[in-house]
């Protein structure tokens, strides 16, 4: 029986207070999202799997812009959210990256969208894997996580090296901090599955917080300016 994914329980809790903030959430809006969103091709007319959709925010981003949209997420209430936001324009589905994308035939995607789920997933090189199969041949992936540098100095972590359970201390989304568990992992270990998947990485981005985040979120304007907290990358499937 398949493992229950390690931050299944911390979304359930924070779905709510998440959805009514993520829009505006300085890290995911005004960093994070603005430099993901800049390397998307234009998705009119490009089936597009957006891998982890949390609330719905991307789904709904792709859907107004003329894409064709399936949506995974592990949480039930997340698949709720995203479900709602979309107006029923999606097709929305409950399952787990760490799962084989069994449901999906191969080669019909155009592009495969993962913001910030990858963290939730110890494996990277069978979903990668699992992304490839889905991507027609010239296709595109596009994947944000948090730095490896940045959760190295966050968890003052002393196994580098290794693909590292942690948990973070949320408190952006509600007053009462939440437990949020993951997995930290090395530079090499955020870029080689890409190459061994057969993917070929042409862009990586080290977000900068943005004007707007700075006028939100002056302190936490000034670390990120200092050390990345998101790396985000595109890479395509060879033609």
């Amino acid at each position: 029986m398949p493992d229950t994914p390690i931050a299944l329980e911390a979304y359930e809790h924070l779905a709510e207070a998440y959805a009514a903030h993520i829009d505006t959430k300085p890290h995911n809006a005004y960093c994070e999202r603005p430099a993901t969103l800049s390397l998307l091709p234009d998705v009119r007319g490009l089936r597009v799997l957006d891998a982890g959709c949390g609330s719905g925010v991307y789904a709904e981003w792709l859907l107004d812009r003329g894409g064709e949209v399936v949506a995974l997420d592990a949480s039930p209430k997340m698949v709720d959210f995203t479900t709602r936001r979309t107006g029923g324009r999606a097709s929305v589905r409950l399952h787990d990256l760490a799962q084989p994308l069994d449901f999906l035939d191969s080669a019909t995607f155009d592009l495969v969208l993962s913001p910030l789920v990858m963290e939730y997933v110890r494996d990277w090189r069978a979903t990668f894997a699992e992304f490839h199969r889905v991507l027609r041949p010239g296709a595109m992936l596009v994947v944000s996580v948090t730095h490896p540098f940045g959760d190295y100095n966050y968890y003052r972590s002393r196994k580098y090296y290794e693909i590292e359970p942690v948990v973070a201390s949320w408190g952006g989304f509600t007053p009462v901090r939440v437990r949020m568990p993951s997995y930290r992992r090395s530079m090499a270990e955020t870029l080689n599955p890409f190459f061994d998947a057969g993917f070929c990485i042409d862009q990586v981005l080290e977000p900068r917080p943005t004007e707007e985040f700075r006028k939100a979120d002056p302190k936490s304007y000034k670390s990120l300016m200092q050390l990345p907290a998101f790396v985000c990358i595109r890479a395509t499937k060879p033609a």
